[in-house]
């Protein structure tokens, strides 16, 4: 039996940095829709007040969210998440008090070290780890450390991001127990087909015979998407006219779009931005690419594989736990040419390409969220018995 006791469900605080349309803000609403109207009740608080994508979605299943930055004060409260003023601390700790949450369960690294110094005392933590420790800047990275021993549990999202935890000296010795749990991507929301690729080629403007190479993430330094234009302009004559689709927003939208332009690809790329509609594009694609440089565990590339679209990745974090050989290539980070090798390997070779198709969809039905979501129900009833 839980603390909540038998008579109530027991409250629950999801605690992270934003609700834009990052895989891990989508991990979040599919979860918390299986978890609604259960034995818990889920209320999810934020920091970021632009990045607020999936409130009306939350809000729409019956999930209560506070947003604990100031929408006029954007870029001090962005600020705050690195190693800036720390604002909305006093109203994350107000919201603790005035709630009386039975859990807390934490999803970003510097709001996660709030909550573990504010959160009255007795209430238990429990943390999720999205990335891979060395990619924090230095500052995050000595708070997460100091403040983690006060988690009852912490969960990672994939082998690759629990093993950057355990490399960290500091922790070894005062680390609470560190499990792997795998996250994943909701079945129903999984589209893909011929008719599906057809609509997603008209709603891009894309022509039904050429090839289409896409990605998705955050316009970040991060996602690397500048060696996938590289690799793209490498790519031989005979495979011309090929398309890049690069789905997501962020502070290098301005130069991606000015590099294309300089290596001749203006014409045929686009950054549709920030959307909505992302498993119903995917189809479009002949090959989706992954060039990050950091990753712990990539919903896009679950979600790409699910639309049986093969894949070309980096060898970083927790891609090479997702991306098998019968779904797609690995190639090493920041190599255009090695990326250039193997996206030509598929585009030049469409019997390959439909047979890694099927297997990529075969791969990520081991993706799905419904176990994800019942381990974490087991753990929330471990933390709180």
């Amino acid at each position: 039996m839980s603390a909540a006791g038998p008579d109530r469900r027991a409250k629950v605080l999801w605690l992270t940095k934003g609700l834009g349309r990052g895989g891990a803000e989508r991990l979040l609403v599919s979860a918390a829709k299986r978890l609604e109207g259960g034995r818990f009740d889920v209320q999810v608080a934020y920091v970021l007040p632009h990045k607020d994508a999936h409130v009306a979605e939350l809000e729409a299943a019956g999930v209560a969210t506070h947003c604990l930055g100031h929408a006029n004060g954007r870029r001090r409260e962005a600020a705050a998440m690195g190693s800036g003023g720390l604002g909305w601390v006093p109203r994350l700790r107000r919201l603790l008090r005035r709630e009386r949450f039975d859990l807390i369960h934490t999803h970003s690294p510097v709001a996660a070290a709030a909550a573990r110094l504010v959160a009255p005392r007795g209430t238990p933590l429990l943390h999720t780890e999205h990335n891979q420790w060395p990619r924090y800047r230095r500052l995050t990275r000595a708070a997460n450390a100091l403040t983690l021993p006060r988690n009852q549990r912490v969960l990672a999202v994939s082998d690759g991001v629990a093993a950057s935890i355990d490399l960290v000296p500091p922790l070894r010795r005062a680390t609470p127990p560190v499990e792997t749990l795998i996250h994943g991507i909701a079945p129903e929301d999984v589209i893909s087909g011929a008719e599906a690729a057809a609509a997603a080629r008209r709603t891009l403007g894309i022509p039904a015979d050429d090839l289409v190479v896409g990605s998705v993430g955050n316009l970040t330094p991060k996602k690397d998407q500048a060696t996938l234009l590289e690799a793209v302009a490498r790519l031989p004559a005979p495979l011309h006219p090929v398309w890049v689709v690069i789905l997501g927003d962020g502070p290098e939208r301005d130069a991606l779009r000015q590099r294309a332009y300089e290596l001749r690809l203006g014409a045929r790329t686009l950054l549709p931005g920030s959307r909505d509609d992302v498993p119903a594009l995917l189809p479009a694609l002949d090959v989706f690419a992954l060039p990050s440089l950091h990753e712990g565990l990539s919903i896009a590339l679950v979600e790409a594989l699910a639309a049986g679209v093969p894949a070309v990745a980096s060898r970083v974090g927790g891609i090479p736990e997702v991306l098998t050989d019968e779904a797609g290539l690995l190639v090493p980070p920041r190599d255009p040419e090695a990326l250039s090798a193997a996206l030509a390997t598929l585009l030049g070779d469409p019997a390959q390409r439909r047979r890694l198709g099927k297997g990529a969809a075969q791969r990520a039905r081991d993706f799905s969220i419904d176990p994800a979501v019942e381990r974490m129900v087991t753990v929330y009833d471990e933390v709180l018995a």
